[in-house]
């Protein structure tokens, strides 16, 4: 599972790097844990989130935080920061002997490109070594869409609103991809 903080969009589509959330890193790192993903990339060029990152992870595995907190810390050791997606890319085909089906998350429709639940699903249980992949801000910039092979189907709910923080739409997303029988 990535989280991507570069490129992303700002609110006038503007190609832009996202602040990191440490609020992101617990959550998307405690979900992770909960669905048993192996490993959740922070994605960042800019070396000041980078060090915050790592500064949030060094507390909670290494210092205080670890000893205060154990089932944070087991969650928090899936968190790796890296500088770019081929970075995240070339870890993990290292660590699995091949390359990820890269899946794109998004608000909107790809209508070439879109990828239903279903399918997703199946690739997954086909044991496919497979990247699951969120934006932050406004969403993936199109260089970061090119570089994936699907665009899952958005989230939809039941009044047209579609503007979910990346921690509620990961946690949906990854409950109709590998939640219990009841999905």
């Amino acid at each position: 599972m990535g989280l991507i903080h570069f490129p992303v969009y700002n609110k006038n589509y503007e190609r832009i790097a996202s602040a990191i959330t440490t609020l992101d890193i617990h959550d998307l790192a405690r979900l992770a844990k909960t669905y048993d993903v192996k490993k959740l990339f922070i994605v960042t060029p800019l070396d000041d989130q980078q060090n915050l990152a790592r500064r949030v992870l060094r507390h909670w595995i290494d210092g205080y935080g670890g000893c205060y907190n154990p089932d944070r810390k087991e969650a928090l050791e899936l968190v790796c920061v890296v500088p770019e997606l081929d970075r995240a890319v070339a870890e993990i085909k290292d660590i699995e002997g091949e390359p990820p089906v890269i899946i794109a998350t998004d608000a909107c429709i790809q209508k070439d490109r879109s990828m239903s639940y279903g399918r997703a699903r199946a690739i997954i249980q086909e044991n496919r070594v497979v990247f699951l992949i969120f934006g932050t801000a406004w969403g993936l910039h199109e260089e970061i869409m090119r570089q994936t092979d699907n665009v899952l189907a958005p989230v939809s709910g039941k009044m047209g609103y579609n503007h979910l923080s990346v921690r509620t739409a990961a946690a949906i997303i990854l409950d109709r991809l590998v939640g219990g029988e009841d999905n």
